[in-house]
């Protein structure tokens, strides 16, 4: 059997070239360390070809060994749904729609190929697509995340510049009483009492539709917040012994769930859950979603257009109007910097009228 053959050509100052076999591999020099790869090929001319591009890159400055150059798009997408799971991140759903059209684009990509110039591409194609410029920025925002982490795994040599989407018509909405009591008329019986509750405490809808009743304590007169299940990884408690309304809900939660357990003879752990007769859904379901009854409930209350998130936008601003203290209101939302709250304390015309009364009143005339 004929013994393999190893000869290495050296190029000075450079690297080398060695013949293993039939086939000719490269050497050379990364962060201190010496790396080496297959050429693939009994062609010394493609050999030459390969440590010739790996040699420019690194005069650039990058870091192209083989594991960074086999790096794609999908291992991207495996280290940061990874990320999600180890450290029990929620948005879990918006990064799937994320990933869904970076996927449309990028799919099959070589890592070192997903440049600026590619990024800025994708920007322009899903505004022309109708995207609103903050979900491209959400998309924008996973794909920086695959980088950094890629980056930090040694996949990647550097990450590129994915600058976002200006973003000039940040909502401003919000509710006045009466006009989501128009809209709670127009909802099914099961959505309003979550409407309500948003309305008066501020919370996200995920936190208020993923209460469980071992989160709820009326006798103490609180419902509490767990930190896994809160989006800033806080917990919270929200005193609701001075808010009756909260306290009524509830009580007419527990009564509905306690006969709902004992018609269907099944254990109900959501405080909000789908009762019998709801076509597609199992009686104790948690409710998670309905944009769509949401959505016409408020264009058929007059108010087209408005978001369940401007509840929450709604009751910051009513802790401002009360006088409520910011640190307090904070933790009653479970904002947890004052930069987002601020953003969320809206005020309004008419209440910029009133503040202005209050002072003239305050004052006397001063001209005659």
């Amino acid at each position: 059997m004929e013994k393999s053959r190893t000869r290495t050509n050296r190029l000075r100052g450079t690297g080398s070239l060695r013949l293993r076999g039939r086939i000719w591999w490269i050497r050379y020099w990364v962060r201190g360390g010496q790396a080496q790869e297959s050429s693939g090929s009994p062609e010394k001319l493609v050999a030459e070809k390969l440590l010739q591009r790996r040699l420019v890159a690194l005069d650039d400055g990058q870091d192209i060994r083989p594991q960074v150059e086999k790096t794609r798009f999908e291992d991207l997408v495996g280290m940061i749904r990874d990320d999600y799971l180890v450290n029990g991140r929620r948005s879990t759903e918006r990064l799937e729609t994320s990933i869904k059209h970076l996927k449309e684009e990028f799919a099959g990509f070589k890592a070192i190929n997903i440049t600026a110039d590619r990024v800025n591409g994708y920007k322009s194609k899903r505004l022309k697509a109708g995207a609103a410029p903050a979900s491209v920025n959400a998309e924008l925002a996973a794909l920086r995340r695959m980088f950094n982490l890629a980056l930090e795994a040694e996949r990647v040599f550097k990450v590129p510049k994915i600058k976002a989407l200006s973003v000039q018509n940040a909502r401003q909405g919000f509710f006045e009483e009466a006009d989501l009591k128009r809209v709670l008329t127009h909802l099914p019986p099961r959505i309003r009492p979550i409407a309500t509750f948003a309305f008066r405490s501020g919370w996200r809808l995920r936190e208020v539709t993923g209460l469980r009743w071992e989160d709820v304590d009326l006798e103490s007169g609180t419902v509490r917040l767990e930190a896994r299940r809160s989006k800033n990884g806080e917990g919270r408690v929200l005193p609701i012994r001075e808010v009756p309304e909260l306290i009524e809900l509830l009580k007419a939660r527990r009564l509905a769930t306690r006969e709902l357990e004992l018609r269907t003879g099944q254990i109900v752990p959501w405080v909000f859950s789908y009762g019998e007769g709801v076509r597609g859904r199992r009686p104790g379901e948690q409710i998670r979603r309905f944009h769509g009854v949401w959505n016409k409930a408020c264009t058929a209350a007059g108010c087209p257009g408005k978001l369940f998130h401007d509840l929450r936008r709604s009751a910051v601003r009513n802790l401002e109007r009360a006088g409520v203290p910011r640190s307090t209101a904070m933790r009653v939302t479970g904002h947890r910097t004052e930069d987002v709250y601020r953003r969320y304390a809206i005020v309004s015309e008419a209440d910029m009228a009133e503040g202005l009364g209050k002072v003239a009143r305050r004052g006397g005339k001063l001209m005659e």
